[in-house]
Order: structure tokens, then C-alpha cells, then sequence
């Protein structure tokens, strides 16, 4: 079976860096992807309030045998909820758990502040491990360090050899927060997923191109959660620990980078956000 890899957060606990991801799952999806997964030696699983499938997400967990204290929960809080003061316990009943390893606000809409403060208050009474932020910029993160009680563990943004964010990043280490990937595989960009330099290291290690820029996010220290619903990816996606890409081919993956980005955040998108109550009352 494959070995995880670990990254210590800020405050000392260790979060394992490959997992699942299940946006755009639906229910029945996501919890088989998560038993899956869990199957094939996974331990980190996130969803969200706005995915609509905690419920199932949770139910996968149970499902799977595996102990809930191996497993990494991560989810996040969605800007409506933002100033509802049982947001959290919500968040717990759908899952179905005591506690979540790791709570992020999902964006920085609505008031994120407010939200920031559920989620200090649910860390300190233990319903949470870690907290952090998805989404923000640098000078919204900064925000959030001027006033923050419990400093962010995590940023979970969009980050991929087309947009590797070396800025960003250097600020992160500076403040010792982890980056998360989302988009890890560039949004299934054909272009980026068949580059040359992919092509040729497959060829050398004996994987496939999305293997080689998962291994890449791993030794970049970015914590990855590619998501899929096909049991053959999702046991792919997690066989990264028997090869190390050299310094030289890290170079080449860096020269890649083109600061180019498929989400674009913007003033209204960000007031839709704040406006949009996802269904999770009514999820199965």
C-alpha cells in the first residue's frame, strides 16, 4: 500500500498531504469516492456546505470501517452561514461527527470575520481541529492575521504548474500557513496535463502525466485533493510515494509556470456568493 506523506499545521497537528476532494460530487458519488479512497490507504477527505453532500461524505466515513480518528475531515462554511451561531453544530450533525479536523471559511464574501469567529470559538471548545481560509488573497489573509485570536493553519487556493504562486507562497512560509491545491491538475486542461515535460518523466517513472504533477505538488509542499468518482483514478491518484522527481526535473516543472488561472474571483461574483443559500437541509 501506498505511504502518506504528512505536513505539521501551526499549531502541531499533522495533516496527511494527498487526499479526495468532492466538489461537484453528488451524494451517491461522493460517498462511494470516499469509501473508495479510504480503501486504497486515503486518509484526508474534504467537502463543503456548498457541495451538498456532507451527509454523504459522512456516511462514507462510517461506511468505510476506518477508524474516525485516522481520518482527516475538512470542510468548509459557506458565507450565508457566516453569522448563524450553530453553523458549526450544523456542519457537525450532516457530518455526523463529533469533531472536523480542519474548518476553512470558503470565501471571502459576506461576513467572513463573523465566520472566522464561529470557527475560533468551535476550536476552542474542541469541535475543531484547525482552521483556516480557502480562496483569500494575500491582503485578505493579512486581514485576517490583524484581528485573528487563532492563526489560519491553511490556505486552500487554486494552484498548479500553470499557476504555481511563488509569491503567495513565500508569504504563507513566512507566516507558517500550509498551501492547499485545488484545480491541482490545472481543471483537466488537456494542454497542461499533455505537456512534454509530463509526458517524458511518465514515461521515465512509470506513471501517468496527472501522477507526475501530483508527485511535483507533494515535494512543492503543497497539500493536494484531486477529486474523482472513477475507483481507478482514485487509486492512481494516491500511488505518488515510490518515486521522487530530482532537482532538475522540479526546474523543469517550475518553468512552466505562466501565472495563468481558470477562476477569477471578482466583486460580484463574491456578492452572489454571500447572497446563495445552498440546499443543505434538503441534501440526502
Amino acid at each position: 500500500m501506498s505511504k502518506q506523506m504528512y505536513i505539521k499545521l501551526n499549531n502541531g497537528v499533522e495533516m496527511p498531504m494527498a487526499g479526495i476532494g468532492t466538489f461537484l460530487l453528488s451524494p451517491d458519488e461522493a460517498e462511494a469516492s470516499v469509501v473508495s479512497a479510504l480503501e486504497n490507504g486515503y486518509r484526508l477527505i474534504d467537502t463543503a456546505n456548498a457541495y451538498v453532500n456532507e451527509k454523504a461524505v459522512g456516511r462514507g466515513m462510517r461506511k468505510s470501517c476506518v477508524d474516525r480518528k485516522e481520518i482527516f475531515l475538512e470542510t468548509k462554511l459557506w458565507p450565508s452561514f457566516y453569522e448563524q451561531e450553530d453553523a458549526v453544530e450544523k456542519t457537525l450533525e450532516r457530518l455526523n461527527t463529533d469533531y472536523i479536523d480542519l474548518l476553512l471559511i470558503h470565501q471571502p464574501a459576506g461576513n467572513y470575520i463573523a465566520g472566522y469567529r464561529l470557527m475560533e470559538k468551535a476550536y476552542k471548545e474542541g469541535k475543531v481541529r484547525a482552521i483556516g481560509l480557502s480562496n483569500f488573497t494575500k491582503e485578505q489573509i493579512q486581514e485576517i492575521l490583524n484581528i485573528c485570536e487563532i492563526k489560519p493553519s491553511v490556505l486552500q487556493t487554486e494552484i498548479h504548474p500553470y499557476s504555481q504562486e511563488k509569491e503567495l507562497k513565500d508569504f504563507l512560509s513566512k507566516e507558517d500557513i500550509a498551501i492547499q491545491a485545488w484545480y491541482p491538475l490545472g481543471h483537466g486542461d488537456k494542454a497542461l496535463l499533455q505537456e512534454e515535460v509530463f509526458t517524458r518523466l511518465a514515461k521515465k517513472y512509470h506513471k501517468s502525466n496527472a501522477q507526475i504533477i501530483l508527485r511535483w505538488h507533494l515535494q512543492e509542499g503543497n497539500i493536494v485533493i484531486p477529486g474523482s468518482k472513477n475507483p481507478d483514478h482514485i487509486r492512481d491518484n494516491f500511488d505518488l510515494f515510490d518515486f521522487v522527481l530530482d532537482d532538475d526535473e522540479m526546474a523543469d516543472i517550475a518553468a512552466l509556470n505562466k501565472d495563468k488561472r481558470y477562476y477569477t474571483s471578482t466583486p460580484e461574483l463574491l456578492k452572489s456568493y454571500a447572497e446563495m443559500v445552498p440546499p443543505v437541509d434538503e441534501q440526502k
